[in-house]
């Protein structure tokens, strides 16, 4: 059996025994005073109360006024009252954008037509009206009218506030202000009510168009069905008690006097009201006093335990807050005891939750890591990969090119088949780094007024091999990247051919009524199904083949074509009307004015003999490129590394010519150095700025490297070279090099 000293009681019994002893001599004639002091001040802060709702709504008349004067002002404007719409629109967009309270002006017909609004482009198609009826109300009144707040279409609310207007010919229209609540907010702000206090403003609607509290929750919502009821039974003034839009019960008083028909609603909490009761303190002091010398002498010895416990309670709360140890004495009341047991559980689940979340937080960093290193790890495979699988790419070209130079007629299939499959190859190593790019957002374009018609006469005379018809007008102007769009006709072109199409028909078209140009390629290939259609243009992806894989492909070409078109804000679709049916691609881009069609280039004459520093690691590449450049007529010099470079520079770059070279060249040549950016010695740029600070501006730098990254053509620029050359380099990309002049871009 517990002692004495150990055994608990329940709070409750403490605090009844505490309450009765100290309060009961004083409970009846407390009853009657604080009933005499709440009526009491309920009657003088109805008064208070109503007298601030009449103010306010003054208040609000002048805001109103300001508001349908400025309108007044406007519309005697010399546009306004000629009839000059147009002019108007300018005069009122300027008024708007002086008034920070006022969202637009809008300007109606007397048929309840919009002629403009100031926050769209003159002339521009009008969404409906949001209050028609205030509008025809100002028509019928002729007079000025406020209308009911509303949400336009972006969420904000505003209230029109609308003046008749008639112009010189008669003509009657309505001028609106579209004014944001923040103007009859800040009054409600000014009057500097009490903070328990609520004040609103209401539309003649009923609608709340300012509130001093949740202004944002409750704006254009009604008024509760109790402030309703109240008005209704008072008329235009009267108080009495109702609930918030909060649920709360509050002592309220309105006033309706308002020209406009809006009402200001004034509350306080009953509450408070009833807080009224210590008025009456002073009568029965006497009593309390008398009751609280009994009630301190019985209860000291409880309330010391009481404060005491709640002490410890206080600091063990302190210490879970801080994440110290929990610890609680041990309580005498019950409820406290199993209160400071609650905490000092709560402490040690925190601990261990704590211990939990260092230990995920932990993990998360380290993942974090491995991500960022994978993804750099991928970067830079990717560039290597690249690099790699161009480098050999680069001698079988040009022994090709040197071969078609040749023109040797019993190996023309076995040139053009070699030329298909190094195509192929490398249209699966850009496709692979493209979409690379797009994966980390760093394919660009460079935008510019094209005659996208000519960009597709280009692109399919460059494929003379295959069967494609072409329907298109003299030009179709639009905003785009020549070479991106080449890329996107020569993907949906060699996808035509890859599966299966004889007969490819090209069509453009320039739609001026949905202001776009649409291009469409349709083949007679194996077609598509509907299962297909939906993911054809997902990266990877491919229709299902045979095991033997003739169509070939990474699945990539319509992933690229879908996002460079997407980057020129078009869309691109694919149909088809079933498998062996064919199949149709459509590409819209957005038009653009037409350009002054620039006159063609005087064609250029034949291309001057060049001096050439030739420079790779590559002893096949380099070989292979010195000869089909001299077999155009230049002379090369041939070097495998940074040092042999520099030396055969003071031969072929500095006036003379090696004596390997069969003839001599002129000492004004052009002056041409082509540089692989990998050598075993010294990179290429290091060798670049060599080269350039020797012998000046009048040298030609070249780069040619199987590193085409972005970031590879900025560093080349910054090199100083004139021109990045991405290998396998064909004979046009050769060509170019040798011309006269060089962006610094890349092929």
């Amino acid at each position: 059996m517990p002692s004495p000293r150990s055994r608990t009681l329940p709070l409750r019994h403490l605090l009844v025994l505490l309450t009765a002893i100290g309060l009961l001599p004083l409970a009846l004639l407390g009853i009657w005073s604080i009933h005499v002091a709440s009526e009491y001040r309920q009657r003088e802060q109805e008064r208070a109360l109503l007298d601030m709702a009449r103010a306010l709504s003054s208040a609000v008349d002048a805001e109103l006024d300001s508001s349908v004067a400025a309108l007044s002002s406007m519309a005697q404007s010399p546009a306004m009252v000629a009839g000059d719409v147009r002019a108007f629109y300018d005069i009122a967009s300027a008024q708007a954008k002086a008034q920070p309270e006022w969202l637009g002006v809008f300007l109606a017909d007397h048929e309840g037509k919009t002629v403009f609004r100031t926050n769209a482009p003159f002339g521009a198609e009008a969404p409906a009206l949001a209050d028609p009826d205030s509008l025809q109300q100002a028509l019928s009144l002729h007079r000025a009218v406020v209308g009911r707040i509303v949400r336009g279409k972006g969420g904000r609310a505003a209230v029109p506030v609308r003046i008749p207007v008639t112009d010189t010919h008669g003509h009657a229209f309505v001028l609106s202000a579209v004014v944001k609540p923040d103007r009859i907010l800040r009054v409600i702000e000014r009057q500097r009510a009490p903070a328990d206090s609520l004040i609103a403003v209401i539309d003649a609607s009923g609608h709340i168009v300012a509130r001093s509290k949740n202004q944002e929750r409750f704006v254009t919502q009604p008024i509760t069905p109790a402030l309703r009821a109240l008005m209704t039974r008072n008329g235009l003034e009267g108080a009495g008690a109702t609930l918030t839009k909060e649920g709360d019960e509050v002592a309220t008083a309105y006033s309706s006097m308002s020209r406009y028909g809006w009402t200001v609603v004034t509350n306080t909490p009953m509450a408070a009201l009833r807080a009224g009761f210590l008025e009456g303190i002073a009568v029965y002091a006497a009593g309390v006093a008398i009751s609280l010398a009994i009630c301190i002498a019985l209860a000291y010895w409880l309330s010391n335990r009481i404060v005491g416990a709640f002490n410890g309670l206080r600091r063990a709360a302190a210490a879970l807050g801080a994440g110290r140890p929990v610890h609680v004495p041990k309580a005498r009341i019950r409820e406290l005891g199993r209160m400071g047991r609650a905490l000092e559980a709560a402490g040690r689940q925190r601990a261990r939750r704590e211990q939990e979340r260092s230990s995920l937080m932990a993990s998360l960093e380290q993942a974090l890591e491995q991500a960022r290193e994978a993804s750099q790890a991928k970067d830079e495979f990717l560039a290597v990969l690249g690099h790699e699988l161009r480098n050999p790419l680069s001698p079988i070209v040009a022994s090709l090119d040197l071969m078609d130079m040749r023109d040797e007629p019993g190996a023309r299939r076995e040139r053009a088949i070699m030329r298909r499959q190094v195509t192929h190859l490398k249209r699966l190593v850009d496709d692979l780094l493209d979409v690379s790019r797009i994966a980390s957002g760093k394919l660009q374009l460079e935008l510019r007024p094209l005659n996208l018609a000519e960009t597709v006469r280009h692109a399919v005379a460059a494929l003379p091999g295959h069967a494609i018809t072409l329907e298109a007008p003299d030009a179709v102007w639009i905003l785009g990247d020549d070479s991106r769009l080449v890329q996107v006709l020569n993907n949906l072109l060699s996808n035509a051919a890859r599966f299966g199409s004889s007969a490819t028909h090209i069509e453009l078209a320039a739609d001026a009524a949905a202001g776009l140009a649409r291009l469409s390629v349709r083949d007679n290939g194996i077609g598509m199904d509907a299962g297909l259609l939906s993911r054809i243009f997902e990266p990877f992806y491919q229709a299902p083949q045979q095991l033997a894989r003739r169509t070939g492909g990474l699945g990539l070409g319509l992933a690229i074509v879908r996002k460079i078109v997407e980057l020129h804000g078009g869309s691109v679709s694919a149909n088809s009307e079933g498998p062996a049916r064919g199949s149709r691609f459509e590409v819209a881009l957005p038009l653009a004015a037409a350009q002054a069609q620039q006159r063609d280039a005087t064609p250029a004459a034949e291309q001057q003999p060049c001096a050439i520093l030739l420079v790779d690691d590559n002893e096949d590449a380099a070989n292979g490129t010195a000869s089909l450049l001299r077999q155009l007529g230049h002379k090369v010099e041939v070097a495998y590394n940074a040092a042999q470079a520099l030396a055969a520079a003071r031969s072929v770059l500095a006036g003379g010519l090696s004596t390997e070279l069969p003839t001599q060249l002129p000492t004004e040549v052009p002056r041409v150095a082509i540089l692989d950016i990998g050598l075993p010695d010294m990179d290429g740029y290091a060798l670049a700025l060599l080269l350039r600070r020797q012998y000046g501006a009048g040298l030609r730098l070249v780069a040619l490297s199987g590193y085409g990254q972005q970031a590879d053509l900025e560093r080349a620029v910054q090199a100083g070279f004139d021109l990045h050359l991405t290998k396998p380099a064909t004979l046009d990309d050769l060509l170019r090099a040798l011309g006269p002049t060089a962006a610094p871009a890349s092929h």
